[in-house]
């Protein structure tokens, strides 16, 4: 069972949320469950022109087998009426326990994997929380576990193009200082790991950026390759880990270097994910690995715009639903 959560109500996440319910094939392999206020869904479903039931279920009751054009509901009450394309930092409490119930719902047996929407920060960032930065730092506390790698995926003609980050929301100025050798070897580590765990890959293969143009020329460009990434990288492949670099990022992100690899780690957020999202915009999901349990999203934002108007596309979420589910069987076999 795999646990929905449409993140920002003003967003396009509950209308997403919605159209997926009303669709049947791979969506209908696995109960699902929304984790929101249900005459959010209603209301939003009712505005773009969609016959959905919403079964409302009392928190964590069991919940039916899917059918197309019914979406059983955890209710979590909204805090304030809600306007498409106006978030209302009144509601970021909201935003903030859908994640908790679906993230409890995994860790507690009652849900195989969560599938969130997505949300703003900066409307939760200005309803007080201050220290938030986003789904995947946000579950990583509320799990309680030191360290988390945001992954996004797309397949890449026959092939899956998979990029994780060894930082992620930083600013770019940050990043040299927060790119230390424990923090890069317990990244590598835990994406080996979660590479054969999740997605059934028994040696992978991971090809590493280098920080710096060129990585580093040598260290005529910065140091950090010399200093951090090719230490980490030759003690981790001491240990057994498949890995190449590190490497110029402008040339790695070319058919003839990603041929093979299971996996990209760049050094902070958008020196992997713009070559990502131009192969796969709304056709990748993100992937939080290191968490116990099984968490996937879209790759796009709340798209505000589009909110109500029944436009937006379904597209990415289908992806990360469909990944979820890859990766709960992956990690059942094993």
């Amino acid at each position: 069972m795999i646990a929905l959560t449409p993140g920002e109500p003003a967003g396009v996440g509950p209308e997403l949320v919605a159209m997926l319910a009303c669709e049947g094939g791979q969506c209908t392999a696995v109960r699902r469950v929304a984790v929101t206020d249900p005459a959010l869904l209603r209301e939003r479903a009712r505005a773009i022109g969609l016959a959905l039931e919403v079964i409302e279920l009392a928190p964590g009751e069991p919940v039916p087998p899917a059918v197309a054009g019914q979406l059983p509901v955890w209710p979590v009450a909204l805090r304030a009426p809600v306007r498409e394309g106006v978030p209302d930092a009144a509601n970021a409490d909201h935003v903030l326990e859908t994640l908790t119930v679906a993230a409890r719902a995994c860790l507690e047996g009652q849900a195989a994997a969560m599938v969130t929407a997505p949300i703003h920060k900066g409307v939760i960032i200005e309803a007080g929380h201050a220290g938030f930065t986003g789904h995947t730092e946000f579950l990583r506390d509320l799990c309680g576990v030191d360290e988390v790698v945001m992954m996004l995926a797309t397949r890449l003609g026959e092939h899956a193009l998979r990029v994780a980050l060894a930082t992620t929301h930083l600013p770019l100025k940050e990043v040299s200082a927060a790119l230390t050798p424990a923090l890069l070897e317990r990244v590598v580590t835990l994406l080996d790991h979660d590479l054969r765990r999740h997605f059934g890959i028994e040696n992978p293969l991971v090809r590493v950026c280098g920080l710096n143009p060129h990585a580093g020329e040598a260290g005529h460009l910065g140091r950090e390759e010399l200093e951090v990434i090719t230490p980490v990288l030759d003690n981790l492949r001491s240990r057994g880990l498949r890995l190449e670099g590190p490497l110029p990022a402008d040339t790695l992100f070319t058919p003839r270097h990603l041929e093979g690899a299971d996996a990209i780690l760049a050094m902070y957020h958008d020196q992997g994910l713009p070559v990502l999202k131009h192969a796969g915009f709304g056709r990748a999901a993100n992937i939080t690995l290191g968490l116990p349990l099984i968490r996937t999203s879209v790759d796009h934002g709340t798209a505000l715009d589009l909110a109500g108007t029944g436009r937006a596309d379904p597209g990415s979420l289908h992806v990360a639903f469909d990944m979820a589910l890859d990766m709960v069987q992956a990690s059942t076999a094993r």
